[in-house]
């Protein structure tokens, strides 16, 4: 797949540049022709990979090498937000079929890109492993919003959600560790116990709060923390959240690599972490390995 960095490394233009006299901007990596088909009267494209010499603002061009012409291009008819990397690539792949293998986007602001022969496999796909209710779960609705805002255009990543509702453990001796969840039952922070056989669904700091309070008590007990639960368990890279601020940072759980927020994170500092993450699966960086903890 080529897909350059940025848009400013391509170049339009209606006239090529004639044999190897005419200079080119000295960022110029790919350029798309833009010419009129004689027979239909329409418009069609030709994109050249561009090698060039020299210093300054202005280079020699050595050569053009053809990437895709004619039939086997694409102007894609709508603007789009061409910093989402994650978009263009899986539009891409829908726009490619028979002949095609290569799309020219033009963004919000009027600058061009293209995607040639795009490639899925370099997508990442990024787990939202969270609890519900409340629903939309928080850590999920706080993703969504940030991806729909774009702060993750240049990651090219995808998320996907594994959300388990605590519902299926609705019940009147079953004990939630806070009223505020909306869940049918008993709460840590509201009620008073007095009898053995309670299921306590929660997590380590929720079972220490119930064995200090009712410490001759009884009862079964069903973990929601990911680093010890058997129901809330990623199957691919994800982000998850625990109320221990001392387990946030970069994580192995269930052989899969992941990022841990605060309970209470904000939109920020989520973001940072999804960052964290998708550097040290693409092998870009060693941030907080110091404090990466294996389960």
């Amino acid at each position: 797949m080529i897909f350059p960095d940025e848009y400013k490394y391509v170049g339009v233009t209606k006239a090529l540049p004639q044999g190897t006299e005419e200079p080119i901007y000295f960022l110029t990596e790919y350029l798309v022709e833009e010419r009129i088909n004689s027979e239909k009267g329409s418009p069609e494209y030709a994109v050249y990979h561009v090698n060039k010499s020299g210093e300054g603002f202005l280079r020699k061009v050595e050569s053009l090498e053809l990437l895709a012409s004619g039939e086997e291009v694409v102007k894609y008819d709508r603007e789009l937000n061409i910093k989402d990397r994650t978009l263009l690539i899986e539009t891409a792949l829908e726009l490619c079929k028979g002949k095609v293998n290569t799309v020219i986007f033009t963004g919000v602001d009027r600058h061009v890109t293209i995607v040639h022969e795009p490639d899925p496999s370099s997508i990442l796909e990024i787990e939202i492993l969270d609890v519900a209710p409340p629903e939309p779960a928080w850590l999920s609705q706080v993703v969504r919003r940030l991806e729909a805002s774009g702060i993750f255009g240049d990651l090219e990543v995808r998320f996907t959600e594994k959300i388990i509702d605590l519902r299926q453990f609705e019940g009147e001796n079953t004990i939630f560790p806070c009223s505020s969840s909306g869940l049918e039952g008993k709460c840590l922070d509201s009620d008073v116990l007095t009898e053995n056989g309670h299921l306590l669904v929660g997590c380590e700091i929720s079972k220490t709060l119930f064995e200090t309070r009712f410490p001759k008590l009884e009862y079964s007990f069903v973990n929601i923390c990911p680093f010890k639960s058997e129901i809330v368990v990623p199957s691919k890279s994800f982000i998850t959240r625990c109320c221990r601020s001392e387990k946030s940072g970069l994580v192995t759980i269930n052989g899969f690599e992941g990022a841990v927020v605060h309970w209470g994170a904000s939109e920020y500092q989520v973001s940072e972490a999804v960052r964290k993450l998708v550097n040290r699966l693409r092998g870009k960086g060693s941030e907080e390995k110091g404090s990466e903890e294996k389960v």
